[in-house]
């Protein structure tokens, strides 16, 4: 099988802006679940953490509520809302348990998911669905095999019946890194009166966001993942009509006084006092994708991943779950492996050739996820599938 040229000129020019501190032995292809932050957003939130350290008088009463909403004012803009739709909690997960506490279903109210969603989202709706007596939730199984997106559109609302009330997608799942047709889902869901929640945790950066044209009513996200904005620095965006029934999690002062909070966002601004440096940083992570390149950056990894899911077509001999399109994936090359120990094959990888990648284990078969960001180059796909060669 022939391969496209990859060019290594992103690579050349940007790798250095991370700093292992293993030296260079380290191949990490894993920033789909932990994504480093580059050397000028560590040192945007160092910057933020010692004015915190130094002053924090003056840093709480004068300076963190403006900063804050500055850098929801930057974030919005990169997704393209109203900042006061938005409000910044600490990941995708913070976000989902807030929707989950605020949707006020009824017992016999309804909740579709798939099975291609993320165990903690699972275990967040089966929670709130158990609390107020309900049955557990519907799960949607997709197609083995996906090659169109009515397939996914199909398989999901099959599964729903007269009482779902709430459909759970992803955007970019997690245990299969597929790209699903959210605006589709959406249509779909509107038009039979259910309301949609996006778990989007892999989608800033590696895809353009436009949250109004998506339609959903709400979407939760993290930024430390393929925007590589600081670990602790996520968002919720709710849809106007939704965000009187917001509840935060933790009651407090909402705003400083003496300002009092007016919108269902300000009562994220001031939970108490803690760290808010990551979140401050996220507008360096921003001026640093956009230093790279949105575009350049998402070719860079899609050319990557499409490299490993064929060297590991090679290797394995097996098909993976969609077609070789961007359609489907950009930057997460998924794929399937032969039978056996999920966690000693990645403890092997990790502990023989210093290679950290996920081994996953899902729909009773034995996966790999491949992420490629601009650190990666073609010798990591390459090292890591002689690495597979030796164990499998």
């Amino acid at each position: 099988m022939s391969h496209a040229k990859i060019d290594d000129s992103l690579w050349e020019r940007w790798h250095s802006q991370w700093d292992w501190g293993t030296g260079e032995t380290l191949t990490y292809l894993n920033h789909g679940s932990f994504g480093p932050p580059p050397r000028p957003v560590q040192e945007a939130r160092r910057q933020w953490q010692q004015r915190l350290d130094r002053q924090p008088m003056d840093f709480f009463m004068r300076t963190y509520e403006p900063s804050w909403l500055a850098a929801r004012e930057r974030l919005a803009q990169f997704v393209g809302v109203d900042p006061h739709d938005l409000a910044f909690v600490e990941n995708a997960t913070a976000a989902m348990n807030v929707v989950a506490d605020s949707m006020g279903l009824a017992a016999d109210d309804e909740v579709l998911l798939t099975d291609h969603e993320y165990g903690a989202v699972q275990r967040i709706w089966q929670r709130a669905t158990a609390a107020i007596g309900a049955r557990e939730p519907r799960v949607a199984r997709l197609p083995e095999r996906i090659e169109a997106a009515e397939q996914v559109v199909d398989a999901i609302f099959s599964a729903a019946g007269p009482r779902t009330r709430l459909v759970v997608v992803s955007h970019i799942t997690s245990p299969t890194a597929i790209t699903l047709p959210v605006e589709a889902i959406v249509r779909e869901a509107h038009r039979r009166g259910m309301l949609v929640c996006v778990d989007g945790p892999h989608a800033p950066a590696q895809l353009p966001l436009d949250l109004p044209g998506l339609g959903c009513d709400f979407y939760c996200a993290s930024l430390h993942k393929w925007l590589s904005a600081p670990f602790g620095s996520g968002f919720l965006y709710v849809r106007r009509e939704h965000q009187s029934r917001i509840v935060t999690p933790q009651l407090s002062w909402g705003r400083l006084l003496p300002n009092r909070p007016e919108t269902w966002s300000d009562e994220f601004i001031w939970s108490g006092t803690r760290d808010p440096s990551a979140w401050l940083a996220v507008p360096a992570a921003i001026d640093f994708l956009r230093q790279v390149g949105e575009e350049p950056f998402r070719t860079h990894g899609y050319e990557l991943a499409t490299y490993a899911r064929a060297r590991l077509a090679e290797l394995t001999g097996l098909t993976p779950i969609t077609p070789d399109d961007r359609q489907w994936y950009t930057c997460m090359a998924h794929a399937p492996l032969p039978p056996g120990d999920s966690v000693g094959l990645q403890r092997e990888l990790w502990q023989r050739y210093a290679i950290e990648v996920p081994i996953v284990s899902w729909n009773n078969r034995r996966w790999i996820r491949v992420s490629c960001h601009l650190y990666n180059r073609r010798a990591d796909i390459d090292r890591l599938i002689a690495a597979l060669e030796q164990v499998l």
